[in-house]
């Protein structure tokens, strides 16, 4: 195995898995994911959820963990984030792992450099030093499931970490979906999941792609929110949520989305306390760090995408 690369065979599912009955159905559907330890904004994307009307579910679609190597950053994280709904992505997923032939488990595809691919291995070892600490919530990451089915309204949502066959695969990849080839493939996942939308994140950038398929009124939606916890645009020091509603985003905070039918999907701005942020990241990721090697510039100026590269309607 190929660590950091390649992933277990545990991490594999088949897409007819989302043909199975909703677990849950409701008005409208945060689904939050990569918030990478990040506290302040985990705080907004709380208070945000609090002032939203209707029959509400939260659910922490992987990897909230991440930079959090501070003991009472675990702690609290993990806490407050294992009160709602949450699905294990990579990291959680090999924090409680026992070995680390996966590495950081994050199935990096051949674009991204190797440098990448090791920094975050090491990070992974920081980060389970930490876990180690705590067996008790550990053994909660363990038991999480890797997906969930919910509905909104009519809309049939399949909840993924990483996309509609792996935890930590990237087929929902902003860099993917604009090969021709793999849009098909995508379309065919649709098909066999039989759902109106796949919510993703793993991958660290943002994109709504929109499919012609025979589901649900104009066609399946991918629905990634990028990062929850880091920037996602250039210039722009905010992460994102995905919000799934049968009613309109009344607050400032939308950046974008698209409407199917009495469907709104929005990308909705996590305002954190950048300065607050960055302070805590330096103190457990100092200049030096593997962290602060990888991820410093982005925390600092936001990754080099445009948001006019994240919403696709399947003509781009």
């Amino acid at each position: 195995m190929n660590p950091g690369r390649s992933c277990p065979l545990g991490y594999r599912y088949d897409p007819s898995v989302f043909r199975a009955a909703a677990d849950a159905r409701c008005e409208v559907l945060y689904v939050v994911g990569g918030l990478y330890g990040n506290e302040p904004a985990l705080d907004a994307v709380m208070e945000s959820f609090e002032h939203e009307p209707g029959a509400g579910r939260l659910v922490f679609n992987g990897d909230f963990n991440w930079f959090d190597i501070d003991p009472a950053s675990f702690r609290r994280i993990n806490e407050r984030v294992l009160a709602h709904d949450a699905l294990r992505g990579n990291v959680e997923t090999e924090l409680a792992a026992a070995d680390d032939d996966a590495g950081c488990g994050c199935g990096y595809p051949a674009w991204v450099n190797d440098d990448i691919v090791q920094h975050s291995n090491a990070i992974m070892r920081r980060l389970r030093g930490t876990a180690q600490g705590f067996p008790a919530l550990v053994q909660r990451l363990a038991r999480l499931p890797m997906w969930r089915r919910v509905d909104v309204g009519d809309a049939r949502i399949a909840i993924v970490h990483g996309d509609a066959e792996s935890l930590a695969g990237w087929g929902f990849a902003q860099e993917h979906l604009r090969e021709p080839s793999h849009r098909a493939r995508v379309q065919g996942w649709f098909e066999r999941a039989d759902v109106d939308v796949f919510a993703s994140t793993h991958t660290c950038l943002p994109v709504f792609e929109a499919f012609e398929t025979a589901g649900f009124r104009q066609g399946g939606l991918v629905l990634n929110n990028g990062a929850a916890g880091m920037p996602n645009f250039r210039g722009c020091r905010e992460g994102l949520l995905t919000r799934i509603a049968l009613h309109p985003y009344a607050g400032r905070e939308r950046r974008f989305g698209l409407r199917r039918g009495d469907l709104h999907v929005d990308a909705i701005a996590i305002p954190y306390d950048a300065g607050r942020w960055e302070q805590a990241f330096l103190a457990q990721w100092p200049p030096g760090s593997d962290a602060h090697a990888s991820y410093a510039a982005r925390i600092a100026d936001g990754p080099d995408y445009a948001l006019a590269d994240a919403v696709r309607t399947g003509s781009d």
